[in-house]
C-alpha cells in the first residue's frame, strides 16, 4: 500500500478545496478530507508549490479551513470482477441499492462501499497450468456470471510476460481468496484474485491490436441502420433539444441493439429521468434471451443534483467497465446521457481554478477531454484472436437546441456518426425525431450504397418541394415535383418512423430492413401515371396505410405476405407504361 501523507484545508470554493501539504502530492491521486467521522473523497486536479487543489466528489457543506486532508497515493480506481452485471452504481462505483438498504434512500455523505461482494463464492474453472507464460490481460480462467463466461485475467498492471507459478484447481472461491500466483522476469511474485483494481482515467491495455471499425452495429432502428449507420466499435452522438426523445431513443437502442453488454452512464441527468430509468430497466425483458435486461446491463447513476465533480467520475467509471468487458471478447455499448452536463461541470471547475476561459467560458481543453473519452471506443483483437468492441454513443443537450455551441461542435469533430434530433420532427410526433437532413455517418451500413443514396436524394428533393410549396402553394408545383414530394413523405412515414408501442414495429431485424428497403426502393424509382395531383395524393395515402399495416405484421407471417401482395398490386396498378413515360417526359 502507498504511504499516506497528511495536509490540511487552506481554502474552500464550492466543490474545490485547496489543501496545503508538507511532503509531496501526486497529480490525479485520491485524497480524503477528514471531517469529524466522515471521510470525503476528492481528487488532486492541480498542484502549485505546496498547495494541492482538489475536486471533491461530495458536498462540502460544513467543511472548515484547518481540517486534515489525507493523501492516499492511489489514483481514482474501480473494482473489476464478477458481480458487476445487473448493478446500479454511482460515479464512484458505490452500489446504490446496498447503500439504500443500509442508510436509507437519502445518500449519506462520505459513505463508500465495496462495489463487489467479497464474500460471495464463484465457481472457478482454470484455463492455464503452472509454468505457462502469460501477458497482462490474458485469461487465467473463468467463472459464470449471468449469461456469460466472466474471464479472470492476468492483472493489467503487470508490465511484461509473467510465469504462472501456481493456479487454483476448479472449485468455489470468494474474492478474498487467491486463485493464482504469477512471477515476472525480475523474480517478483504477484497473487491474483478474482477481481482487480484499475485507474479509471487510463485506458485498459492488454490486447494484440486495435482494428478499424467496419461491421455495422445493428440497432434495429430503421432510420439509423439504413441511412446513418453506426459501426461496431465506433462512436456516435445524439445532439438535440430537451424533450426531443434522446432518452427514449437510447433506452430502445439499449434494449434491441445487437451487443452483449450495455452500460448506461447518466452523467448529470435530471433526477426524474434517472428515476424513470431505474424503474423501467429492472422490469424490461431482454428480447434475445427472455431474461431480465438487467442481466447484461450496468447503470452508472449520477443526477444533476449531485456534486459537479461526480459527473466526471461517472463518465470515466462507465468507460473503464466497458473496456473490461471488451477484454472478454464481448461487444459493449456505452450510452452516456448527457455529456453536456459533464462539460458544464468542467466549466464550473475551470472557473474555480481561475483558468483562462475558452468559448462560452468552457475550458480551453474541452475538445481534448471530449476526444480522449470517445477515443476509448474501438474494436480490438485480443491475444487469443477473439474480437471485442466498445461502441460509445453520447447524448448532447445544446442550450436552445443550437448545434453551434462549443460542446456539440467539439463532439462533432471526433465522432463517426451524428443522429441530430429536431424540435420540428418531435413536435410533429415523428419518432425517432432524428432529422435526416442534418444527420450524417462516416460508416458503411448493410443497405446497398445505391439504395441508401436514393433514400437521401428523395428526402432532400421532397424537402425542397415542401419549402417551395410554402411560398408558391401546391398549385404552383408541377405534377412530377409533387410526386417526388409524396414519395419523400411516404419514405419518411412508413420506413424511417417506427411505432415504439408496437411490439413488431419498435425494432426491425437486419433481414427485414434489407427486404423492406429494397421493396420501397422500387417505389421510389418507379414512374407513376396520374391524371392530376388529387389522384396522386389519394394513391400515396392508400399506399401509406398499407405499408404502415405491413410494418406491424410479424416477419414472413401470413399477415406480412398478404400485406405485401396488396401493396404490390396497388403499386402495379399505377405504374406508367413506356408510352406514358415518353409522353410525360415530353410534357416536362
Amino acid at each position: 500500500m502507498p504511504e499516506k501523507r497528511k495536509g490540511f484545508i487552506a481554502s474552500i470554493n464550492g466543490n474545490m478545496v485547496t489543501a496545503v501539504f508538507d511532503t509531496f502530492a501526486v497529480q490525479n491521486e485520491v485524497a480524503y478530507i477528514i471531517h469529524g467521522n466522515e471521510r470525503l473523497k476528492s481528487e488532486v486536479i492541480r498542484i502549485r508549490k505546496n498547495n494541492a487543489e482538489l475536486q471533491v466528489y461530495e458536498s462540502t457543506t460544513g467543511l472548515k479551513t484547518g481540517e486534515p486532508v489525507e493523501f492516499s497515493g492511489e489514483l481514482l480506481s474501480v473494482e473489476l470482477g464478477p458481480g458487476l452485471l445487473g448493478q446500479v452504481f454511482d460515479g464512484l462505483q458505490n452500489p446504490l441499492y446496498l447503500i439504500a438498504e443500509k442508510y436509507g434512500f437519502f445518500l449519506k455523505r462520505g459513505v463508500y462501499l465495496d462495489a463487489l461482494d467479497k464474500n460471495r463464492e464463484w465457481e472457478f474453472t482454470p484455463l492455464v497450468k503452472a509454468g505457462n507464460k502469460i501477458r497482462p490481460g490474458e485469461r487465467l480462467g473463468f467463472v459464470p456470471e449471468k449469461i456469460f463466461k466472466h474471464y479472470i485475467m492476468a492483472p493489467f498492471s503487470t508490465q511484461r510476460v509473467s510465469e504462472v507459478v501456481w493456479i487454483a484447481g476448479g472449485g468455489r472461491y470468494n474474492l478474498k481468496q487467491p486463485i493464482a500466483r504469477l512471477k515476472d522476469g525480475d523474480g517478483r511474485e504477484t497473487e491474483v484474485y478474482l477481481f482487480q483494481y484499475w485507474p479509471v482515467k487510463i485506458p485498459i491495455p492488454g490486447y494484440a491490436e486495435k482494428l478499424k471499425p467496419k461491421e455495422a452495429l445493428v440497432t434495429k432502428m430503421r432510420l439509423i441502420d439504413s441511412l446513418f449507420p453506426v459501426a461496431l466499435g465506433g462512436t456516435y452522438c445524439i445532439p438535440g433539444p430537451f424533450g426531443a426523445g434522446k432518452t427514449v431513443l437510447q433506452q430502445l437502442t439499449s434494449r434491441h441493439a445487437e451487443v452483449d453488454v450495455v452500460i448506461i452512464a447518466a452523467c448529470g441527468e435530471r433526477a426524474g429521468e434517472v428515476v424513470e430509468t431505474l424503474k423501467t430497466f429492472p422490469e424490461l425483458v431482454d428480447p434475445r434471451t427472455n431474461k431480465p435486461l438487467m442481466d447484461r446491463t450496468i447503470i452508472i447513476c449520477n443526477t444533476s443534483s449531485m456534486p459537479v465533480a461526480a459527473r466526471e467520475s461517472s463518465v470515466y467509471t462507465a468507460v473503464t467497465l466497458a473496456e473490461y468487458y471488451r477484454q472478454m471478447g464481448l461487444h459493449v455499448l456505452l450510452l452516456a446521457d448527457s455529456t453536456s452536463r459533464w462539460a458544464q461541470a468542467m466549466r464550473e471547475m475551470s472557473g474555480r481554478l481561475e483558468e483562462i476561459p475558452g468559448e462560452e467560458a468552457f475550458p480551453a481543453y474541452l475538445e481534448s477531454r471530449i476526444a480522449s473519452f470517445y477515443e476509448r471506443a474501438g474494436l480490438v483483437r485480443l491475444y487469443d484472436g477473439s474480437i471485442g468492441s466498445v461502441t460509445i454513443g453520447g447524448a448532447v443537450s445544446p442550450a436552445g437546441g443550437h448545434f453551434e455551441e462549443p460542446v456539440t461542435q467539439a463532439t462533432l469533430k471526433v465522432v463517426g456518426a451524428v443522429h441530430g434530433l429536431s424540435r420540428e420532427r418531435s413536435d410533429a410526433r415523428r419518432y425517432p425525431a432524428i432529422d435526416p437532413l442534418i444527420s450524417w455517418s462516416k460508416y458503411t451500413g448493410f443497405i446497398e450504397e445505391k439504395q441508401e443514396a436514393k433514400g437521401h436524394q428523395i428526402l432532400r428533393k421532397s424537402n425542397e418541394v415542401a419549402q417551395m410549396m410554402k411560398v408558391i402553394g401546391e398549385e404552383g408545383t408541377s405534377l412530377r415535383d409533387y410526386i417526388d414530394y409524396l414519395k419523400g413523405e411516404l419514405f419518411d412515414f412508413v420506413y424511417l418512423q417506427q411505432n415504439a408501442f408496437d411490439k413488431v414495429d419498435e425494432a426491425t431485424a437486419k433481414d427485414r430492413q434489407s427486404y423492406i428497403f429494397n421493396f420501397i426502393y422500387g417505389i421510389l424509382e418507379a414512374e407513376f401515371s396520374f391524371r392530376d395531383k388529387e389522384e396522386a395524393l389519394h394513391f400515396f395515402q392508400q399506399l401509406r396505410q398499407l405499408l404502415r399495416g405491413w410494418n406491424s405484421g410479424p416477419w414472413q407471417s401470413e399477415e406480412f405476405k398478404k400485406a405485401e401482395e396488396e401493396t404490390s398490386a396497388l403499386v402495379n396498378s399505377k405504374m406508367a407504361t413506356k408510352k406514358e413515360e415518353l409522353n410525360a417526359q415530353n410534357l416536362h
